[in-house]
């Protein structure tokens, strides 16, 4: 809603709706009493008497420019609608990227929405929702624009198969085909490439996160990584011994085992053969043309559909370090500012990010919560459980895209990591239909209502399909 005043606008917002009447409680009930005896009994001027309450809270005062709101309006102020002549003094950002349309209770306005890609992408992304609110609807349309920008590089773990679009509408037919990359264990289609990576590619620390191992049975780890560089899986499932290091026979057997099955290896009378993704020959550059790709600001998306949750993190945490490593060295080379923001999105990111897995140690897309924004690597955590992910990590991420979410607790952990005070917005998350969000964030002036566009209707509005018929005579 917009109050007008002389020399400012006040922006309010809606934050609960009562019934008020100037009728006691006690008549009021003798009224409906008498309604179901009676059958019909009128009341003095009804229309007067009863009246509904709108609660609002001031949001921002508009003038030269627009600040948070720190005053009331007068005594009596007329509230009006807002309009789109109100929103002038939101602009489109340098690098934006479109997030749908600006909304009012479940009324579109034609407005649209707009985020700095650069900073909102390096600074992370959260987006909570139950299931069935639109998620990967979200997530299409966000990839589908950021397509056609040069800003950003992203990486896809994308453990449903869905915003390539394989066997329907998807990123494959975007018009810039050029930026979108995609990798897939089986039967790769025209312009994808085979997943293979090459053993050798592996270390100890990609395995933070992927699977649990004691302390001894990750130190073994790292000591035949130390030990003999790229071929240490090779040594250490052939028990080679290390001078002055000794490991119970135990720690060696199990951490073979878990080595074997994980990365569908076969070792037989010193021989070590592969089957699935991981290699022992083919695979060699495949890290290193992702982080390329990802370094020209394409979009790479990984099949990870064909595996378990501990092989698609391994996958991902592999490729992750590795991006990551290289934005530190061209940090401290000074060459950071010409390359674009990284984004990792990561579907159920409570996998890799929950209290309950960092507890067992650190991993890669930890650092990145913690520290990324420095070296213009951010991560999009999706989730329909972010009470799962420490309070710290959640205040490290910057922008919540926030869909509905049917759980009090879940509500609760969002917003008490929101940058904006969204107290009284309870009701409001709770109430969020099909495509509708709140997006919070330290790159917006206040909690913004946003329409999410639904994706096939996005494709063709981007695209600007249309469908034209010639008669003879007509033009």
């Amino acid at each position: 809603m917009v109050i007008d005043h002389p020399h400012e606008k006040f922006i309010l917002q809606v934050y609960d709706l009562l019934y008020g009447s100037q009728i006691s409680e006690q008549n009021l009930e003798m009224v409906a009493g008498m309604n179901l005896e009676e059958g019909s009994f009128a009341i003095m001027d009804e229309s007067l008497r009863n009246y509904q309450l709108a609660f609002l809270k001031p949001v921002l005062t508009v003038g030269k420019n627009s600040k948070t709101c720190k005053k009331l309006p007068a005594f009596f102020s007329q509230v009006r609608e807002i309009s789109r002549e109100d929103l002038s003094f939101i602009t489109t950002p340098s690098t934006p990227f479109y997030l749908g349309q600006l909304r009012s209770g479940s009324k579109e306005l034609d407005f649209d929405i707009f985020l700095p890609g650069k900073e909102v992408f390096s600074h992370h992304v959260l987006i909570p929702a139950s299931t069935g609110k639109g998620k990967s609807n979200l997530m299409s349309c966000i990839l589908w624009d950021v397509a056609g920008k040069e800003y950003a590089g992203m990486l896809v773990l994308d453990p449903h198969d869905e915003y390539y679009g394989r066997n329907g509408k998807g990123l494959k037919d975007h018009p810039r085909k050029d930026k979108i990359r995609y990798y897939t264990p089986v039967n790769p289609p025209p312009g994808a490439s085979s997943l293979k990576i090459n053993i050798s590619k592996i270390k100890p620390e990609h395995f933070q996160g992927a699977i649990s191992l004691s302390d001894p049975q990750r130190q073994c780890l790292y000591v035949y990584h130390k030990k003999f560089g790229e071929n240490w899986i090779y040594h250490l499932l052939n028990e080679e011994k290390i001078q002055n290091v000794q490991f119970h026979e135990d720690t060696i057997a199990v951490v073979k085992r878990k080595l074997i099955s994980l990365l569908g290896l076969d070792f037989h009378d010193g021989q070590l053969s592969a089957q699935g993704i991981f290699d022992t020959i083919a695979g060699e550059s495949t890290i290193n043309d992702i982080c390329r790709e990802l370094e020209q600001g394409k979009i790479v998306i990984i099949d990870t559909s064909y595996f378990s949750g501990a092989i698609e993190i391994l996958i991902g945490s592999i490729i992750t370090t590795e991006i990551f490593e290289r934005y530190k060295f061209y940090k401290k080379q000074g060459q950071l500012d010409d390359r674009p923001v990284i984004s990792i999105v990561l579907e159920e990111a409570p996998r890799v990010l929950g209290t309950k897995v960092l507890e067992q140690g650190s991993n890669i897309f930890e650092s990145i919560a913690r520290e990324g924004r420095k070296f213009k690597v951010g991560l999009i955590a999706i989730t329909q459980l972010p009470s799962e992910i420490p309070k710290n990590i959640l205040a490290n991420i910057n922008t919540k895209i926030i869909l509905g979410i049917e759980m009090n607790s879940e509500r609760q952990a969002v917003i008490e990591s929101s940058p904006q005070d969204l107290s009284q917005d309870n009701r409001t998350i709770a109430s969020l239909d099909i495509g509708e969000a709140l997006v919070t964030s330290t790159f917006t002036k206040f909690a913004v209502p946003v329409k999410i566009p639904l994706f096939q209707e996005f494709v063709k509005q981007q695209k600007n399909e249309t469908v034209q018929r010639s008669y003879v005579g007509f033009q």
